[in-house]
């Protein structure tokens, strides 16, 4: 088993995940302006300013327990978003993981792609045996991504978060590294 320190560039058909730079914090900046990342992955009362995020893209290479990639366009290398791997559990070989792209990488597969890209590095080089994720119930584009990529729904926590003054369910989801291996066979 493998630790997160490395942080490798994954390249598919529709995206290429880097590493993120502190140049990056711009552009995410944009990024997490937008209603839809706003309303599916802050916390409401999050503060975040360009410093702050100028400061947290810039220390994400150094990070040794997590996998923070940028999701990137492979033609022109505009950044779209991030997926990451955290909350990393060596003993139990396990992790979260959440995801987050923009307006401008929406629709063209690249979610599914970059999501493809992020657990098969998890199981397949880092060894880890589950990956999970918690997505709000309403978020049903992402849902979809997920299930598409092998994740199963384990359960609900019911109206779990208070979102736009109405009480929205979070939905828990896993992906285990056997499954993994036999969705990874049967699509070659």
């Amino acid at each position: 088993m493998s630790d997160f320190s490395v942080k490798p560039v994954l390249t598919g058909e529709r995206t290429v995940l880097r590493p993120f730079t502190e140049s990056d914090a711009e552009v995410m900046w944009e990024i997490a302006q937008d209603p839809d990342v706003v309303r599916f992955t802050f916390e409401p009362g999050t503060e975040l300013t360009p410093e702050r995020l100028r400061s947290w893209y810039g220390s994400r290479s150094t990070q040794p327990d997590r996998l923070d990639l940028a999701v990137t366009d492979p033609t022109t290398g505009e950044l779209l978003g991030e997926v990451v791997l955290y909350e990393w559990d060596p003993a139990q070989r396990s992790c979260t993981f959440r995801t987050l792209i923009g307006p401008r990488g929406r629709g063209r597969g690249i979610g599914t792609e970059a999501t493809r890209l992020i657990v098969g590095h998890g199981f397949e080089q880092l060894g880890l045996h589950r990956i999970e994720l918690e997505a709000y119930g309403h978020n049903h584009r992402a849902l979809r991504v997920y299930e598409k990529v092998g994740f199963v729904r384990e359960g609900v926590r019911r109206e779990a978060a208070l979102r736009e003054g109405v009480w929205t369910d979070s939905v828990l989801m896993g992906l285990l590294d056997h499954e993994w291996a036999a969705l990874s066979s049967t699509a070659r």
